[in-house]
């Protein structure tokens, strides 16, 4: 079944009103905020790489905030725990019963704050609910329902007591993308906003949970063309042979691919999926799943320069004319 033109006109009509809504409070960076919805209507999960003071947690607080739903924030420290993030079960003397108690985690839009300050053994903890959307505790699942999202920060120049993301973790995240600093006439924007201090603005919610799960459905519906499967296929297996990269993209690269262009599509106020579609959504979605060999990052080879020398030589499909 696909999107009829309806259903495509208020799906990219909703897209546009919640970019402009957390565009409120992370003024001038419109692409940005596109992929981080894009990302939590195809189901995944986004890492935010950048600079202190560029809005990664006001982008994290702002998209919470538009939804009708329930948000948590952890801050991810070298002492903190699994069973901080996921919960634990506790024996209720009352009730003679163990009781699950839930952690933070059970929450629709989830920020994980400076996620590369914690343990790896802590980072463990979100493998099992990024990928299963459930936690498993005492050797009982608990769902953590939907939508649910995961929004990581982290800091790239700051190395002294972080734990780097292993490539297992790094490969649940849907996408990274980084925000950088806004220009001119942001900044004197920013700056004259009043609710700027002290936390930042606090947005009104706009959206139920409930009709994000139905834009979710409503995007799966979205067609894509054998030649896009086959375009996808053919790029993740350019990033395996490339010679300069260790580790290439797997095949839940390419599914995420597929998922955030059918998103994108229906945003643009498409019921089909184009290849410049998957051209926009490569380098977020692929770069940071890739190993480069050390001594081409030596030589400040990166994997948005593989990326982008794949897409150049791998043929698009061309448009069908049909009779």
């Amino acid at each position: 079944m696909t999107m009829t033109p309806e259903q495509t006109a208020w799906f990219s009509t909703t897209f546009g009103q919640l970019v402009a809504n957390i565009e409120q409070a992370v003024v001038g960076k419109t692409e940005v905020i596109q992929l981080a919805m894009t990302c939590l209507i195809a189901e995944g999960h986004l890492l935010l790489e950048d600079f202190p003071g560029t809005g990664k947690t006001s982008l994290a607080r702002a998209m919470a905030q538009t939804l009708h739903g329930k948000q948590s924030r952890i801050q991810f420290t070298p002492d903190l725990l699994p069973s901080d993030v996921t919960g634990v079960t506790i024996y209720d003397q009352a009730s003679h019963k163990f009781e699950f108690h839930q952690g933070p985690i059970f929450a629709n839009v989830v920020l994980a704050d400076e996620i590369n300050r914690a343990s790896p053994k802590t980072q463990s903890a979100l493998l099992e609910v990024m990928e299963e959307s459930q936690v498993t505790v005492d050797g009982l699942p608990h769902p953590v329902g939907r939508p649910f999202m995961v929004i990581a920060t982290q800091n790239p120049i700051e190395q002294a007591g972080t734990y780097r993301l292993p490539e297992a973790q790094l490969d649940r995240f849907l996408m990274k993308t980084s925000i950088g600093y806004p220009d001119h006439a942001s900044t004197v924007k920013i700056l004259s906003q009043p609710t700027h201090s002290r936390g930042g603005n606090i947005l009104d919610p706009i959206i139920s949970t409930e009709n994000v799960v139905g834009m979710i459905d409503l995007a799966n519906q979205v067609h894509v063309d054998d030649s896009i499967f086959e375009y996808v296929s053919q790029l993740t297996e350019e990033t395996r042979n490339a010679p300069d990269v260790l580790l290439g993209c797997s095949v839940r690269a390419g599914l995420a691919l597929v998922r955030s262009s059918r998103v994108w599509a229906a945003a643009s106020g498409r019921n089909y999926v184009l290849p410049d579609d998957i051209k926009i959504l490569a380098l977020p979605v692929m770069a940071h799943r890739m190993v480069l060999d050390p001594e081409e990052e030596f030589r400040g080879n990166t994997a948005e320069q593989v990326v982008k020398r794949i897409l150049e030589n791998v043929a698009a499909p061309q448009e069908r004319v049909l009779a």
